[in-house]
């Protein structure tokens, strides 16, 4: 029986490399974003479109379209990223905080809420973080609403596996590397497609008796 994945954020870099890969391997890919891209279309995979992950009442529209089916593994990959120093830090600041903790810290968690209903015994939730959100690995300061929004998701990914194992359902919290894509102005580490082959290498392993482990791509543990 087909395996059915849903990815947010998926229209170009990590979440449309995990749509390619995941299709490629079997599943059926229920991409979801905001406005689909020419390389999404291009995948002939499910699109769902206008899905913004910090808005409950596109997210509602979003579970009506999949009442009754199920979902196997739910990868909430949309995310939004911005540098903000302690020198930036002002009253004008004070809106792109909000909007990046509304889009990386509540997005997932509201996203696996409105779709706990699709999701089973069996199922497997990865939500794509950053390490810039432990706080142990901090030793260059600086980024504050990214690094504390990823630092907010990462204990929402913590307290979802804790409440989702008696249903069955394992969550893993994961961290995709320094990847070259547009949100990263292409500076980086690895490739998405290097990326996004580890990332489903640890949803693959991700089982209820490690549900709740932070982990880099490569599976590296990651410390808090």
């Amino acid at each position: 029986m087909t395996e059915t994945v849903l990815i947010t954020g998926t229209n170009r870099g990590i979440g449309l490399e995990l749509c390619r890969q995941l299709s490629a391997k079997g599943m059926h890919v229920i991409a979801t974003c905001r406005q689909a891209s020419s390389d999404l279309k291009a995948l002939h995979v499910e699109i769902i479109e206008d899905v913004e992950v910090s808005e409950p009442k596109s997210l509602a529209v979003m579970a009506d379209k999949l009442a009754g089916r199920n979902i196997d593994w739910l990868i909430n990959n949309a995310g939004i990223a911005g540098g903000i120093g302690l020198g930036d830090i002002d009253n004008a600041a004070i809106d792109s905080f909000v909007k990046m903790y509304r889009v990386n810290s509540l997005g997932p968690l509201l996203t696996t809420q409105a779709l706990l209903p699709n999701l089973h015994q069996g199922s497997k939730v990865g939500i794509i973080t950053s390490r810039m959100g432990s706080i142990a690995d901090n030793d260059s300061g600086g980024s504050y609403a990214y690094r504390m929004s990823k630092s907010a998701v990462n204990a929402a990914g913590k307290s979802l596996s804790i409440d989702l194992k008696p249903q069955g359902i394992a969550v893993a919290i994961l961290h995709p590397g320094w990847v070259r894509t547009d949100m990263t102005g292409h500076g980086g580490l690895i490739d998405p497609d290097e990326s996004a082959s580890g990332l489903i290498k640890r949803m693959e392993a991700l089982t209820l008796e490690n549900t709740g482990g932070f982990w880099h791509t490569n599976g590296e543990a990651l410390p808090w």
